[in-house]
């Protein structure tokens, strides 16, 4: 097993056995994260593939500042914006001050609700509120920087990232109905 600063040197000089030992280490922690962000286990694949063929082709430009995992995060993360914006047939852009929207207060449901449950009703949202809901509070992206990656105004980040918590609240609630039945 190599140290992290021979792997990504081995690795650069197309070593075989240190890119498999590379991919082994890093690609269950990436999966997780091309998970919540694909529509399905094939979408995820396809973005921890394309994410990991990227990371390889780039490693050199990695200065080892900040954390390697965190870099190869910030690829894949980076890689599943682009195929969303590959994908994307249609996009409604809806400023927050016009829409519909009813704010709730945070509901103990978060509490009571296993990790896995809340991933897959994370799963389950459309894809413009995952993908906000992801970038905004899972990954710590701001609004503005939302808005630059996908193309859309601050305030259509906003409005996304509203109708995803009310959708995940009402599902939630639904869900402790369920259980208390």
């Amino acid at each position: 097993m190599y140290s992290e600063e021979e792997l990504v040197k081995r690795c650069i000089k197309q070593d075989a056995r240190a890119q498999e030992e590379f991919y082994r280490r890093y690609a269950p922690k990436m999966y997780g994260v091309c998970l919540r962000f694909a529509k399905n286990k094939m979408e995820a694949d396809d973005i921890l593939q394309e994410g990991f063929i990227k990371v390889f082709i780039n490693l050199k430009t990695f200065r080892n500042e900040g954390s390697l995992e965190g870099w190869i995060r910030r690829t894949i993360v980076n890689t599943a914006i682009n195929m969303y914006k590959k994908n994307v047939k249609y996009q409604q852009d809806v400023e927050i001050d016009k829409a519909d929207i009813k704010q709730h207060a945070e509901m103990s449901a978060f509490e009571d609700i296993a990790a896995e449950e809340l991933l897959k009703l994370i799963g389950e949202l459309p894809v413009g509120y995952k993908m906000v809901f992801n970038l905004n509070i899972i990954e710590g992206y701001t609004h503005k920087e939302i808005g630059e990656l996908l193309g859309v105004s601050e305030n259509t980040s906003k409005s996304q990232l509203s109708r995803a918590r009310q959708t995940l609240q009402r599902k939630l609630a639904e869900l402790q109905n369920k259980k208390h039945e």
